[in-house]
């Protein structure tokens, strides 16, 4: 399997594996990558499939605004203008929005931005384990998804591959599908580990 099936394949299994994690419930949350580059189009999941049910045939072909190009069989996410914004901006190559607990709350904890340092796991994704502070830029929600684009775009930190949207979830990118997920995983347990630091070790 090659080429543009191959990677509908990979973003469907990826979605899955995302939904298994608990972090794609119902059918929230939703993939993308680049399917080719000039010019550039990308594939999204679609809008309203439950991600335990995702299968190739619902990665929609759009253009690099992630609006789906003509003869797709299904609408995209709503929110694939963001990711399509994060891949222009960031430079990445796929993109990974769930809604996980540690990330609404972490954004709750920490309106201001989330701050992350010397932990083993930050090597996840691509940053340095000790001598670095990384901020996790968190923004306000809009169900413009025009605005909210704009607004991670604006906040984006090319330190950290992480953006918590408030009260909804976060975005995570990388260099692959599978970059992107294992950042996803890594971010997660970040996340938490900066909760529970704070109720275990600093109060």
């Amino acid at each position: 399997m090659s080429g543009e099936n191959g990677r509908a394949a990979r973003l469907a299994a990826t979605a899955r594996q995302l939904y298994d994690s608990g972090w794609m419930r119902g059918t929230s949350g939703n993939v993308s990558v680049i399917a080719q580059e000039e010019p550039r189009q990308l594939l999204v999941s679609a809008s309203g499939i439950a991600k335990h049910a995702l299968s190739p045939e619902h990665a929609v072909l759009t253009d690099a605004h992630g609006v789906a190009l003509a003869g797709q069989a299904h609408n995209p996410s709503a929110e694939a203008k963001v990711h399509a914004k994060i891949i222009d901006i960031a430079q990445a190559h796929a993109v990974v929005h769930v809604h996980t607990l540690p990330s609404v709350l972490a954004g709750a904890r920490w309106p201001g931005g989330v701050h992350l340092a010397d932990n083993e796991l930050l090597k996840g994704l691509g940053c340095a384990a000790e001598g670095e502070r990384y901020q996790v830029p968190v923004v306000a929600n809009s169900q413009d998804m025009d605005d909210l684009s704009n607004r991670i775009a604006q906040a984006l930190n090319p330190k950290v591959p992480i953006v918590l949207v408030a009260d909804h979830g976060m975005y995570v990118w990388g260099a692959s599908l599978e970059d992107a997920a294992n950042r996803t995983e890594c971010a997660d347990w970040l996340l938490q580990h900066a909760l529970l630091r704070e109720i275990v070790l600093d109060r």
